[in-house]
């Protein structure tokens, strides 16, 4: 039985899957923005630009807003003509069959349940630092796990509360999550759009001199870097089964979300290295302390609530991400398919919803999670790589498969998006490809020991 056995497409995204479709194209772009803003533009500019690009930040962004815009192209056509709730892991079990679509399946398993946790971590940061603000901080002990860190405490209670919350909101249904989702991105672009509008003011163009101290090596890791900031678009793929009219709003939902928040990224960015100096940047909130070094504090109150809003709406979206591509995983046979039943009353995964939150919430409370933005870049990356190759490989094989939405120039984009996310891989340390390669080794274990011959390709074919 061949290793690369491949499934029928199943081209007709308005079936049935029990999932509820509520979400439009205007859902989708907020979805979208709500998963990219967020640690990015609040944490990772500045220590980007501090230890890797300094003013150049700008084109680290633009480089890779380009490697994430010929991906996004790839990840429309595939999302408007293959469907599935399952994402990039949908679209290899399409383009290369079983056995790439389980390595892809598990790698995007890595970057939504670790990513989640850490930005939860993050969140719980900025949100003591509101309730301190307001004379109510919490103890150390409540705010540190019991080893791993220098200061010893019993949990992590904000970052674990935070996910079992948004569990809850998931459970409840897509609806009301889209819709305190866009509650939430209104007010993290209104916190960006009053930095914008005093940064204007401030600008000192001595600062951006000079304008690429570390050279070209340090745009390329620096667009490494902040290519965590961009991760987020492709979760908008996972919500086809609960969108309407998905052949026509899941590509402007990618798309739109991709360009709005480039832009967002080069303005912010240009205007952060334009008021201070890159080298001031490697602080845990960037962009709240230079507003504090102008005296604005009622801004940089402001900046931290929208941090908490973006961090927020990240959590969000990633986790709504993992419970699908898990979900889509189930129905396929490949992990157990007592996770792929959808609640009737509710029309959302419950068990995988509460399962995962119960065991990231562990991990974020519990257990020491440092700087991990590699780690998930590198999985992303290398979906990225396999989304753009399937379009290739779907174009020949299926030529005649109705396609609402097509990437142009292909096959030029798709490879240089394929060429693109190599280099910014390229970039990666070595640590971090090892701890890829490792991850990798205990996904083939348990697909050799349990998928492959559960799948329902398998039973089929049997």
């Amino acid at each position: 039985m061949s290793l690369f056995r491949t499934k029928a497409i199943n081209a007709d995204l308005s079936c049935d899957t029990g999932l509820k479709r509520c979400l439009s194209a205007l859902d989708l772009t907020l979805l979208g923005i709500g998963a990219i803003i967020g640690a990015g533009i609040f944490v990772l500019t500045g220590k980007a630009a501090a230890t890797q690009a300094g003013p150049a930040i700008v084109l680290s962004f633009v480089v890779s807003g380009i490697a994430c815009t010929f991906s996004a192209l790839a990840y429309a056509e595939l999302a408007a003509s293959v469907g599935g709730c399952g994402s990039a892991y949908g679209y290899a079990y399409a383009g290369f069959g079983e056995l790439f679509a389980w390595i892809i399946g598990w790698d995007l398993i890595l970057e939504y349940g670790v990513a989640t946790p850490t930005v939860a971590i993050g969140w719980s940061g900025y949100f003591n630092n509101a309730l301190t603000a307001l004379g109510l901080g919490l103890p150390a002990t409540l705010l540190h796990p019991p080893f791993g860190e220098e200061i010893s405490g019993y949990i992590n209670l904000p970052a674990a509360s935070i996910l079992l919350l948004l569990s809850i909101l998931l459970a409840i249904g897509i609806r009301v999550s889209a819709h305190f989702n866009a509650i939430m991105v209104v007010v993290k672009l209104a916190a960006i759009s009053i930095f914008i509008t005093i940064a204007l003011f401030h600008i000192n163009p001595e600062n951006w001199h000079p304008f690429v101290p570390f050279g070209v090596s340090g745009i390329m890791g620096g667009a490494a870097l902040v290519f965590f900031a961009y991760i987020g678009f492709d979760a908008v793929s996972t919500a086809a089964e609960e969108t309407t009219n998905p052949q026509r709003n899941l590509p402007i939902g990618i798309l739109a979300s991709l360009a709005i928040c480039t832009v967002i990224y080069i303005v912010v960015s240009g205007l952060l290295t334009g008021i201070a100096p890159y080298q001031t940047l490697d602080t845990p909130s960037p962009v709240a302390e230079v507003l504090l070094r102008l005296g604005k504090n009622w801004a940089a109150g402001l900046i931290a609530a929208g941090a908490i809003a973006g961090l927020t709406t990240v959590m969000l979206v990633l986790y709504y991400g993992l419970t699908r591509v898990f979900l889509a995983m189930s129905r396929d046979g490949l992990l157990p398919p007592v996770f792929a039943t959808v609640n009737k009353r509710t029309q959302t995964p419950i068990r995988i919803i509460l399962v995962s939150g119960l065991l990231m919430a562990t991990v974020a409370g519990f257990m020491p999670i440092r700087i991990v933005a590699e780690l998930v870049n590198i999985g992303t990356m290398a979906a990225f790589v396999l989304v753009c190759g399937g379009v290739i490989i779907l174009r020949y094989r299926h030529p005649n498969l109705h396609r609402p939405f097509k990437s142009p120039f292909s096959p030029l984009f798709p490879v240089l998006g394929i060429i693109a996310c190599l280099a910014l891989m390229l970039s990666l340390p070595l640590v971090t490809w090892l701890r890829f390669f490792i991850w990798l080794a205990i996904g083939m274990v348990i697909y050799f020991s349990y998928s492959r011959e559960h799948s329902l390709l398998a039973q089929e074919q049997a």
